[in-house]
């Protein structure tokens, strides 16, 4: 019986030993130990200057997404008519806003 516990003591002090040596190794490579793996150097400021452009674009495509998701139910499930008049006049009313970021100037890229 003590032979058994004496041989799963030494069976785990090796794959602690072992587990280590690996880890060691592993954690030499500075790449991998940085928090930045995609490439870009970590000892630059991460507040670098961003272009409003993008994040208007981004809204304006969540918004129309979620307009697509509000959508599907009256597609799919033939809603009364005034649900179908609501989604009318919700698309109506976002597709106003478009046409007033557009005039605006905001969606294009060049100014």
């Amino acid at each position: 019986m003590v032979l058994v516990w004496l041989s799963i003591l030494i069976i785990v002090f090796i794959l602690l030993v072992l587990g280590v040596l690996v880890n060691k190794k592993a954690s030499l490579d500075r790449e991998k130990s940085s928090p930045f793996e995609c490439g870009f150097d970590p000892l630059n400021s991460s507040r670098t200057p961003f272009s409003i452009r993008f994040f208007v674009i981004t809204l304006v495509f969540l918004i129309f997404d979620v307009e697509i998701t509000l959508l599907l139910p009256v597609v799919f499930l033939n809603v009364s008519t005034m649900g179908t008049y609501l989604v009318v006049f919700f698309s109506f009313v976002l597709i106003i806003g478009l046409f007033y970021e557009w005039k605006e100037g905001a969606l294009s890229w060049i100014k």
